[in-house]
Formats: C-alpha cells, structure tokens, sequence
C-alpha cells in the first residue's frame, strides 16, 4: 500500500481542539515534523480536517 510523509508547516497555536487531536494523533506537534503513514481513508479524513496545518507528499520507497 501507498505511504504518505505527512509534514506540519503551521502552528497549532489558535486552532480549534479537534484540529489539535487530529495534528496529535498523526504523530505531530511541532512545525517541521514529518511521520510516515499509510495511506487509508481513514488518514485521507484526518489530512482533510488540517489541510492548512499540512503538507502532504508521496513517501520516498526504501
């Protein structure tokens, strides 16, 4: 299955706290964080709540 790096580039400071959770629960928290995820519906869901937060790129294979 695909994998996608998921990479913060904007503060959380002032975002709602479900846009909180979700920045925590793919594995972020600070600006320039990267975590490599599967790519599921589940994440498209979670990428689709931050988009403005994120930036989203196809991972490199190894």
């Amino acid at each position: 299955m695909a994998q996608l790096k998921v990479t913060q580039i904007r503060s959380m400071i002032g975002t709602k706290p479900k846009q909180r959770g979700t920045l925590r629960a793919l594995g972020l928290g600070k600006i320039g964080k990267s975590n490599v995820l599967e790519d599921k519906p589940e994440l498209q869901g979670m990428l689709a709540r931050v988009p403005h937060l994120v930036s989203v790129e196809p991972a490199e294979e190894s």
